[in-house]
């Protein structure tokens, strides 16, 4: 597709059971120019493949097998793959509203310095279970909720940046950076995060701009394995990590981390004492202080390792 002004990429690894779902929400887009579907199979072992083949008759819809595993390293074969110049990414998981590319590609359009955007994000409940009294706001972000507000805001803090399931980038500053750190993001089971959080770093050091946009609307499945608590300690952990290996990939690893880390440990659980009779935000603060041991494990290895290097 020569004239493909916008390339909507879904990285998927064994989720044949929502990505049927995520694939019929871009291709009922409503969208005037013309678009792509690029899914990458990222060493799926399920019905991936056939899921895909069902819909192969649809000219839009490209399939690519990747076989080293990584969410980063598959939205780089999806760049790879994709003609666009915006690249969009929805989650396996996801379901974006009809008008979902009609937003982005109109705010890259009319912004040449917007780097990378991204849109509100609503979850959807298993059928028959509602949010559990113990999940916070802010631990139903883990489930990838985000919500701004309903006006367009440019983000200048990068805590604040686009959710990876509702995700664009422009694909020139993408080349301008060398691409998706592969040092970061899912790979396997494991929940390492935190690159999009470095994309929105690197944009607003170089001069770009991050936009979110609300009407850029997408669903998120909540999968009833993630509505236990361990679910969300074993997420603090790898937040805990990612944050560790984001701060030593900037320069900024060190002795210093065991004090960061130790302090806020100390300050999560002091929190959740103080939240004591509030049961959402009390586990919110064990979560929290949580992730700082895993933070401070990462911390420990990366000293250890610089050690025996010397």
């Amino acid at each position: 597709m020569p004239d493909t002004q916008i390339s909507a990429i879904i990285c998927t690894h064994n989720r044949d059971t929502y990505l049927g779902a995520a694939i019929d929400s871009l291709l009922a887009q409503d969208f005037a120019a013309d678009f792509e579907i690029v899914v990458v199979d990222n060493g799926s072992s399920d019905r991936t493949r056939e899921v895909v083949e069902q819909r192969a008759h649809n000219p839009r819809l490209k399939y690519v097998f990747e076989p080293t595993i990584g969410l980063s390293v598959a939205r780089n074969t999806g760049a790879k793959v994709a003609s666009g110049d915006i690249l969009a990414y929805l989650d396996d998981d996801a379901v974006a509203s009809p008008g979902w590319l009609q937003v982005l590609y109109f705010a890259y359009y009319n912004n040449s310095k917007l780097a990378i955007a991204g849109g509100k994000v609503t979850l959807l409940w298993p059928p028959g279970i509602e949010q559990p009294r113990w999940l916070s706001p802010g631990l139903a972000a883990n489930l990838g909720a985000y919500d701004l507000g309903d006006s367009n805001i440019y983000i200048e803090q990068p805590g604040l940046t686009p959710r990876g399931l509702n995700y664009s980038i422009r694909r020139s500053f993408l080349e301008e950076i060398g691409g998706f750190d592969p040092h970061l993001g899912r790979v396997g089971k494991n929940l390492l995060s935190n690159e999009e959080l470095q994309m929105t770093e690197f944009a607003l050091q170089r001069g770009w701009q991050v936009a979110y946009l609300p009407e850029a609307l997408v669903a998120h499945n909540v999968a009833p394995e993630r509505l236990q608590r361990t679910w969300f300690l074993n997420r603090g952990w790898w937040q805990g990590i990612s944050e560790c290996y984001r701060e030593q990939l900037a320069g900024k690893a060190g002795i210093a981390q065991l004090q960061r880390g130790s302090e806020r440990f100390v300050r999560g659980l002091y929190k959740a004492l103080q939240y004591f009779f509030d049961p959402a935000e009390r586990f919110d603060k064990l979560v929290y202080a949580y992730g700082q041991i895993g933070y401070l494990n990462a911390a420990i290895q990366g000293l250890l390792f610089t050690s025996n290097k010397k």
